[in-house]
């Protein structure tokens, strides 16, 4: 009896000892996740996306419709063709009027310089008027001679003030060419911008109409779809859920006397139940926490259910697959590299 009784427990022990070590940690697989979300309001007139499928960074996968946005599109460009037409014409006028202006500005020159003549020539009948009014009073002109005179005088001195009558009219005219290209050039800048607001308004369409449709922002699997073509959708509205499955994370927990112990760029293995048998996978510590917390309820550890745990991430390379989000999976550490 007591012979039966030592093998067994020599046996239990012998067992015992030979039991593999259980792992480190154990933790869950996360990946980060992009919700897609529609920019623009309206009906899905194509949706592409489906669950499982893989879509590579700026795909378009669909579009919502911008029938509408085009015909704004084609109004402003048209608005602003008519503008910038009302530009050239504007611009036209510019040189004729200004040509007036110039031809008006030659008049008023030519009429000062007659009307300078005029003052000479009326300055030298005033100078023979007075010297046959002299000559005169000594009998010696007549006085058709001295009526003469003076009918010289008067007809220079009314062309004189009819010269600067019209020196004045055209100065006037002058004045006025230059108001009427003026206003002018003021059309001008307001038809230019009207063009450049016109152009603004085409880009505002055109920015809505790239947003109508859906881009594809990064590589991954799609995980989950929240919409089908046909469907009307709002701006903001969840379309679709994508993941690059190709890189994981596993998410675990480790003690404090494991802290010392575990280190940004430490490797790990990862293993995973896979059909019959396990399959692991090599993967390095990319983050720990700098502050503990109390162990998640989902989570156990090495000494089941410590008091304060810290959190840590270890990016996997999951080429084949293999790993899912939220797959549960063991940790074990590889020798701990220097501190860093």
């Amino acid at each position: 009896m007591r012979a039966s009784t030592l093998a067994s427990l020599l046996a239990f022990t012998v067992s015992a000892c030979g039991k593999p070590a259980g792992p480190d940690a154990y933790g869950n697989v996360e990946a980060t996740e992009v919700v897609v979300s529609a920019q623009a309001g309206g009906q899905l007139t194509t949706f592409a996306p489906q669950e499982g499928q893989t879509i590579g960074a700026g795909a378009v996968v669909g579009a919502v419709d911008s029938s509408d946005l085009a015909l704004q599109r084609d109004q402003a460009a048209a608005q602003r063709a008519t503008n910038a037409s009302r530009v050239l014409e504007v611009a036209r006028q510019v040189p004729v009027i200004e040509a007036q202006r110039a031809a008006a500005q030659a008049q008023r020159e030519a009429a000062t310089s007659q009307a300078a003549a005029l003052a000479s020539q009326l300055e030298i009948a005033r100078r023979a008027q007075e010297r046959t009014q002299r000559l005169f009073a000594q009998q010696a002109a007549t006085a058709q001679q001295l009526d003469q005179a003076e009918r010289e005088v008067r007809t220079l001195e009314h062309q004189l003030e009819a010269q600067h009558d019209q020196i004045e009219a055209q100065a006037r005219q002058v004045a006025a060419h230059t108001g009427q290209i003026a206003a002018v050039r003021a059309q001008q800048e307001t038809a230019a911008q009207q063009v450049t607001v016109s152009a603004a308004q085409i880009g505002q369409v055109d920015e809505r109409i790239r947003k109508a449709q859906i881009v594809n922002p990064s590589a991954g699997t799609v995980l989950v779809t929240y919409a089908r073509e046909g469907e009307v959708v709002q701006p903001g509205q969840p379309l679709y859920k994508i993941a690059d499955l190709s890189v994981v994370d596993v998410r675990a927990y480790i003690t404090e006397p494991q802290l010392a112990l575990v280190r940004v760029g430490q490797q790990a293995r990862i293993t995973v139940d896979a059909g019959n048998a396990q399959q692991a996978l090599d993967g390095s510590v990319s983050w720990v926490a700098a502050q503990a917390e109390f162990t998640p309820t989902p989570i156990q550890t090495r000494e089941e259910r410590a008091d304060l745990v810290y959190a840590i991430k270890i990016r996997v390379a999951n080429a084949n697959g293999v790993l899912k989000i939220g797959m549960p999976v063991d940790v074990t550490f590889g020798p701990a590299g220097p501190a860093k």
